[in-house]
């Protein structure tokens, strides 16, 4: 025996949880390796919109905005923008959790929307209460999450050839849940 006298090498059951976390970590990071990454980049890209329901939070996001814009235009009450712009922030930070995508530019477009909404429900939040230079910023990161989220849906119809749906809803009766069919 070598080493430190009182030492003792590793055995029996500490060698074997070892073995077991650095095998369970290799089996994980296996495991994300899915069904998108395999393919043309046109099948990836599909993969991927189907898996992380792409469409849906896309959609989502998009008619969080839009909620927000009309609410503020409305005038409704602070109570009322707070709700819509918390829910702002839910989705995109959940958008964002589906990150990566197979495609860079998809990713980057993702991602630029997500944060500007994200953003956008934060300055909104706060600027509820009738703050106009924060409710200016909304504004701002609103155009720039909508200009985002646009350029995203237009490189998933370029990468593949078909625009996602964008419902937020369950497949209608008759489709085949593909994340393709309607608007």
């Amino acid at each position: 025996m070598t080493g430190r006298a009182g030492a003792r090498p590793r055995s029996g059951p500490v060698r074997l949880a070892v073995v077991a976390v650095v095998c369970g970590v290799a089996l994980s990071l296996a495991g994300c390796a899915g069904q998108e990454q395999s393919g043309s980049p046109a099948t990836r890209v599909a993969t991927w919109v189907d898996g992380a329901g792409a469409g849906g939070s896309i959609g989502a996001v998009g008619d969080d905005l839009h909620s927000v814009e009309v609410a503020l235009d409305q005038h409704q009450s602070a109570g009322v923008l707070r709700t819509l712009c918390a829910v702002l922030g839910t989705d995109a930070l959940a958008g964002n959790g589906n990150l990566v995508t197979p495609d860079q530019q998809l990713t980057d477009d993702l991602s630029t929307a997500y944060d500007a909404a994200y953003s956008a429900g934060d300055d909104c939040y706060r600027g509820a209460g009738g703050n106009a230079e924060l409710l200016a910023e909304f504004r701002s990161q609103q155009a720039k999450a909508t200009a985002a989220l646009a350029a995203a849906m237009a490189r998933i119809q370029t990468v593949t050839g078909k625009v996602p749906s964008t419902t937020t809803t369950t497949a209608p009766a008759g489709t085949s849940g593909d994340p393709f069919s309607g608007t």
